[in-house]
């Protein structure tokens, strides 16, 4: 199937040489996707063409939807083309090829006119016609054929997924973004399956699958191909939706050809344009873009999470704008069947969801909802450098909320990430691929649920933690001295007081003024004993309004506070500045926060790992905020010991030795 799939992906992409000249690369893909469409469609209507065309003059007399039903039936298929041409008689005749291309696609029942609209196809036709290229690339798509007996759909899957990585590599496009692939797709499949193959195999089984950015549907027709050959009775039935015109056209298209219905994928924003609102689905499957910011449709979001809460999608929390991960996983969750056995879904996050945002934030609030509600069963760490557009690291979060009896209250981590075998060619940023045997493994790893060398399993509430806020005292010593008091000038309170027509509470009189005013400041701390050093605040404060009533002014609160913070150094041999009920005040420049394990209990741990270090410290439990974050490269990271010294010595004096030669070279040679 490789070779197949290669010689055929290349023949079509070798006609995009045509198009050199008259058209840009970054537009080769709006020519060469939708003949490639229009070809595997043609493909499969050709054995029937001839019984739709005898049947046209019976239908004339029929209402439009009775025709319809009649010549589908007559094309065994869900879709027709009932224009006398198809490839062949197109690249039999060079003359007025647009017009002929035209009837061809006239001639397409609604349902596939409708999908094939999405290309814009339509537009070019009269560009490449006068270009001289219509034709020439008509007839080298005749040459091919992909009629399902003879590629595969998993192969045609396959032939488009390389067309679009190619077309978008020439565009400086994230092709990615558009597929997964597909042995992380089996791999998904095989876990979401794993535990359910008695309920699979059952004689005409109907299941349903969502994946909410589908592109070209890898992930739907490899679930639909994994369960048809658990069960051929199977009926594995496929929703989805995608935003991208092209690749919703393309999978739509696959959807066809296979019978499923065509109307069960949606084109549009999952978030804004749900297609399918009111559906709820047995599996779910999907890779969305990484780190892709959701503000474009902000308003939309933040509208329904402060509306609904809990009753829309996004009743959990909304994470950060530049990465929307989370919410396509509420989106999921959201759709999840709780009748009939519930729901699981799998969808490949990169490292962020595991740990961004502290306790309080979207993300944590998200992680805490889901963990909470026993919905997370186990994560997966892949191999870095698997995916098209990015080598970095990725995870499959498996999520349900049906758990069985042994998973309930745990989480399992499976460290997949040496899993995987170098591919002979890089395609893009994918170097490695995960094998059968690789496949195989993690499956039995995750099948297995115990603890070993790849496989951890913790509570739900050993990601949890109490961010505890640990306050220390305030302590300032005072001076009246010339550097601190010129300070004073710094502060917003005394540059005001410049254009006030008050002096503390008082109206100004008419022979004073607000710079008057700040001199009279000045003039008071300048009578205070320069030399002495205040380690008291309130003995400080009663000697400052002592020199504030000897020059008649009653000094006010916000003066008294400007005057502290620019007379004010930070002094551990002073005292405790105390607030108005007799308890320290704290320091909010030392202020620290302490996570604290949910298993663990926050007063033992207080003065266990706080009290010790800084035993004037408290704990100001009114700010206590719960969080959860996943720290998965901590659980399994294997200690390496230093290298001895010894060692170090041999390979510096081998290096050494090697340079001898190469020095000996430049100064001499």
């Amino acid at each position: 199937m490789t070779i197949n799939f290669k010689e055929r992906a290349n023949f079509i992409w070798s006609i995009a040489d045509l198009l050199r000249g008259d058209y840009k690369q970054s537009e080769y893909g709006r020519v060469i996707l939708p003949l490639t469409v229009l070809r595997r469609l043609d493909c499969v209507l050709d054995p029937t063409k001839a019984k739709v065309l005898d049947a046209l003059p019976k239908v004339k007399k029929f209402s439009p939807t009775a025709a319809e039903e009649v010549l589908k039936r007559k094309a065994k298929l869900s879709f027709y083309n009932k224009s006398k041409f198809d490839f062949q008689r197109l690249a039999a005749d060079p003359n007025d090829i647009a017009a002929n291309l035209r009837n061809y696609l006239n001639g397409f029942s609604r349902n596939a006119r409708t999908i094939l609209e999405h290309f814009n196809f339509i537009e070019h036709i009269e560009r490449l016609d006068k270009s001289n290229l219509l034709y020439k690339i008509v007839k080298r798509f005749a040459e091919i054929d992909l009629h399902p007996d003879k590629v595969k759909n998993i192969e045609m899957g396959y032939i488009f997924e390389e067309l679009i990585r190619k077309f978008a590599e020439i565009s400086n496009e994230t092709a990615g973004e558009h597929f997964t692939p597909r042995e992380v797709i089996r791999l998904m499949v095989n876990v979401l399956f794993l535990n359910d193959k008695d309920v699979l195999t059952k004689k005409g089984i109907v299941k349903t699958i969502y994946d909410p950015a589908c592109g070209t549907g890898g992930m739907l027709s490899t679930a639909e191909e994994y369960l048809l050959e658990l069960n051929p009775d199977a009926d594995l039935r496929v929703f989805g939706q995608e935003i991208n015109p092209e690749t919703y056209a393309v999978c739509n298209s696959d959807i066809l050809i296979k019978g499923q219905n065509a109307d069960q994928i949606k084109f549009g924003n999952s978030f804004t344009q749900d297609g399918l609102k009111d559906e709820k689905f047995d599996y779910m499957l999907s890779n969305p873009p990484f780190g892709v910011e959701w503000k474009k449709v902000e308003a939309e979001i933040r509208k329904e999470h402060d509306k609904l809460g809990f009753t829309g999608r996004f009743g959990a929390g909304l994470p950060r704008i530049s990465d929307g991960s989370f919410l396509f996983l509420q989106h999921m969750i959201s759709k999840m069947r709780s009748a009939n056995g519930g729901a699981r879904l799998g969808i490949v996050f990169n490292g962020s969801p595991l740990f961004s945002g502290g306790a309080g934030s979207g993300e944590s609030e998200i992680r805490r909802w889901i963990i909470e509600n026993d919905m997370l069963e186990a994560i997966i760490a892949l191999p870095n450098q698997l995916f098209y557009n990015t080598g970095i690291a990725t995870y499959i979060w498996i999520v349900t909320n049906r758990k069985e009896k042994k998973r309930k209250g745990k989480i399992q981590l499976i460290n997949a990430a040496s899993f995987f075998q170098k591919m002979s060619r890089s395609l893009g940023n994918k170097r490695n691929e995960i094998g059968d045997k690789h496949i195989a493994e993690i499956t039995r790893i995750y099948g297995n649920f115990k603890k070993g060398e790849f496989c951890k399993i913790f509570d739900n509430n050993y990601f949890g933690y109490t961010r505890v806020t640990v306050e220390r005292p305030l302590k300032l010593n005072f001076m009246a001295i010339p550097e601190r008091i010129a300070r004073l000038e710094n502060e917003s309170v005394f540059k005001n007081l410049a254009k006030s027509k008050k002096k503390g509470n008082k109206a100004l009189t008419e022979n004073e003024t607000g710079e008057k005013y700040q001199k009279l400041i000045k003039d008071a701390l300048g009578s205070l004993n320069a030399k002495k050093i205040y380690k008291n605040r309130e003995k400080f404060i009663d000697d400052l309004k002592s020199a504030f009533e000897k020059n008649g002014d009653n000094v006010k609160s916000p003066i008294i506070k400007m005057i502290i913070k620019a007379l004010s150094e930070r002094d551990e041999t002073a005292d405790v500045c105390l607030d108005a009920k007799g308890n320290s005040e704290p320091d909010s420049e030392q202020r620290d926060y302490e996570n604290v394990p949910l298993q663990d209990d926050i007063e033992k741990y207080f003065k266990r790992e706080v009290l010790p270090h800084v035993p004037d410290a408290w704990m100001d439990r009114s700010k206590d905020k719960v969080g959860y974050e996943i720290n998965f490269t901590k659980e399994f990271y294997k200690y390496k010991p230093l290298r001895s010294l010894e060692e170090i010595r041999k390979d510096i004096l081998a290096l050494e030795k090697e340079t001898e030669g190469l020095l000996e070279e430049v100064l001499h040679g």
